[in-house]
Formats: structure tokens, C-alpha cells, sequence
């Protein structure tokens, strides 16, 4: 008798300077590794992509959420389930919710240990 196929696990990625996120597949820790992380997986279905606004310094998401939105503009918007939005910066959280949001991405704001 076959075995059944595993299921494949999901991918998960995460961009943020600080926190573990453990259920993190990737984990980019400055918005140019974040770039570099969703190019790499530009022709894959991204589960799930976690986004802290602040990262370090004057660093900050918006570099990776204008390639989403690039993307997005051009027509091939990056195959992801859900957005997560988890930084404890209440105004820059809210600017790349309401970004992305209007490139038809699916954004929730959502809180990281």
C-alpha cells in the first residue's frame, strides 16, 4: 500500500530586526536582506510574511513593501496568503497595512512576542 504525500511544509517568511519568530522558515533581519529574502522566493507561494516596521537605525520595511507594491503595479503582485503586520510602531505599522492593503494584498495587523 502507498504512503500518502507529506504535506509540504509552509512557508513562512519574516522580516525583522529583533524578535525570533520561531515559526519563521526565513528570517531577514534588515529591509535589504527582506528584499533580497522575497526575491528569492518571487516565483513561490509565500504562506505566510510577517513585517515589523522598524528595523534598526533608519531602517525601516518600506523598501520591501515598495517591491510589493511594484509588483504589484506591474500586474504580477508575489503569490502570498496573508500579510502580518506586527510592529510596535502604531503609525508605521498602519502606512504599510494601508500600502498594501491597496494592492489587494491580504493584511492583518497582528502582534509577535
Amino acid at each position: 500500500m502507498q504512503q500518502p504525500s507529506p504535506e509540504p511544509t509552509p512557508i513562512i517568511l519574516a522580516i525583522d530586526d529583533l524578535r525570533t519568530l520561531p515559526q519563521a522558515t526565513r528570517l531577514a533581519r534588515t529591509s535589504r536582506e527582506g528584499v533580497q529574502l522575497l526575491q528569492e522566493h518571487r516565483d513561490i507561494f509565500i504562506d505566510e510574511l510577517w513585517l515589523d516596521h522598524d528595523l534598526g537605525g533608519d531602517d525601516s520595511i518600506m523598501p520591501v513593501v515598495t517591491l510589493l507594491e511594484e509588483a504589484a503595479f506591474h500586474g504580477n503582485p508575489f503569490q502570498i496568503g496573508t500579510v502580518y503586520v506586527h510592529s510596535a510602531n502604531p503609525i508605521g505599522a498602519e502606512t504599510v497595512v494601508r500600502c498594501l492593503s491597496h494592492w489587494k494584498y491580504r493584511v492583518k495587523r497582528a502582534v509577535a512576542q
